[in-house]
């Protein structure tokens, strides 16, 4: 996109937070993308609060889009017997005239709900309206539910205008489906190709979810770790007991396997013990070698600042292990193994040599491999090991597709534009 030109980008639904409900939560996940992505956003609902929305969101009341609105309720309550009330094309018109000054300099609009919905036709009208204006320029249409395919509300809706309207397709519109049923629902309901009607699922909060802090969460996007294959994580110091040279070999194994792996070492070298510090240069070394550049991750190197040490505290060493895969152990001596227990404990797949706490806890459901096996050898293991676990499947296909990050970057954006001839 220009870079000297940033879209302005407008959300509009019945209400919005503090409104609980499972559109409001989509619309505040969305609306924490564009922020994040230092997009402009403007938030037109009839009920909803500026301080419950992300920081950085204009937010606009306009009373007649609330379902509840008393004027839309009593109008709804007799358009859904079949008839239109006397003051529909006034409320229409009230509408389009508030919505004109808010959606005047808006290149995109993303409209939930109003278009398939039958909760505020008059709304739905003044949106019609305004596209045949050419003040609405290009508009997504989230489908979350549909009142033609609703067995619930089906009886509600009449071949005629206004209720016609929720099966009549707009121009410049792109009718999005959250689902492989929703989007059968589309099709029938409006006609459209299947190619014409994109899927974007809904999405999880992946800093929520795994209780990420701003720290943990910016260093986990600073080494891309969302994009990984396969994480496997060294909660150890840089020192060559733990026999780091042997999973970067282990790395470049699955990475021949057409696997994008992440190796991450989470402690420090000792920058006042030239033995170890010339441990941890031959290590970058290596990793030059092998081309791994993108795959094994020192955190120590992986600060804001990449000219200054980095060390972490127990807090995000916590939190990379909630996001890795597999805890990878494959010291050459312990004299016990805490990583085993703190893996344990949290449910994480353990894979390493035979360290004391291996044999102290009699592990059987880890994968234990002897010192003597080569890296491709453990690397196929590795693979067939934790391929073998459906759990594990999907966790890589939820972290790679369905967070609200990549749903963003990947199906959001490329379907809004900043071309406000369009």
């Amino acid at each position: 996109m220009n870079g000297s030109f940033k879209m302005k980008t407008a959300i509009l639904h019945y209400s919005v937070p503090p409104v609980i409900g499972g559109v409001e939560s989509v619309i505040t996940a969305h609306a924490n993308q564009f922020i994040n992505n230092g997009l402009p956003l403007k938030i037109i609902a009839g009920r909803g609060e500026t301080g419950a929305l992300p920081k950085g969101v204009e937010f606009v009341r306009i009373p007649e889009m609330d379902t509840l609105h008393p004027g839309i309720s009593a109008a709804t309550t007799i358009l859904n017997n079949g008839n239109i009330p006397e003051n529909f094309d006034i409320l229409t018109t009230r509408l389009v005239e508030k919505l004109r000054l808010e959606l005047a300099n808006i290149d995109n609009l993303i409209v939930h709900n109003v278009l398939t919905k039958h909760f505020n036709l008059p709304l739905t009208s003044a949106i019609f309206q305004l596209m045949d204006e050419g003040v609405i320029k290009h508009m997504l249409a989230w489908c979350h539910d549909l009142t033609w395919t609703s067995p619930n509300s089906r009886s509600k809706v009449f071949p005629s205008y206004p209720w016609n309207l929720l099966k009549t397709v707009q121009k410049n519109t792109i009718y999005i489906a959250i689902s492989k049923k929703r989007q059968d629902e589309i099709i029938e309901t409006f006609g459209l190709s299947r190619t014409a009607v994109p899927i974007i699922h809904n999405g999880v909060d992946s800093n929520t979810l795994l209780a990420l802090s701003d720290e943990g969460s910016a260093l986990i996007n600073r080494l891309n770790l969302w994009s990984a294959d396969l994480m496997l994580y060294m909660p150890v110091r840089v020192t060559e007991a733990k026999n780091i040279e042997f999973a970067m070999r282990v790395t470049a194994s699955l990475l021949e396997l057409k696997m994008n792996p992440k190796l991450v070492i989470s402690g420090p070298p000792d920058p006042h013990d030239n033995t170890n510090m010339k441990y941890f240069n031959s290590l970058l070394s290596l990793r030059r070698d092998l081309k791994l550049e993108n795959n094994v991750h020192f955190i120590y190197e992986a600060g804001p600042d990449p000219k200054i040490g980095y060390m972490i505290s127990q807090q995000v060493v916590s939190e990379l292990y909630r996001i890795a895969d597999a805890m990878f152990m494959p010291s050459h001596r312990e004299g016990f193994g805490m990583p085993i227990l703190e893996a344990g404990l949290l449910g994480l797949p353990i894979i390493s040599t035979e360290v004391p706490a291996v044999q102290d806890l009699q592990l059987t459901e880890a994968l234990i491999f002897s010192k003597d096996i080569t890296p491709s050898d453990l690397a196929r293991k590795i693979f067939s090991w934790l391929n073998e676990k459906p759990e594990h499947r999907l966790r890589v296909e939820v972290r790679q597709n369905f967070t609200w990050k990549s749903l963003f970057d990947r199906k959001i954006l490329p379907l809004l534009t900043e071309d406000s001839t369009l």
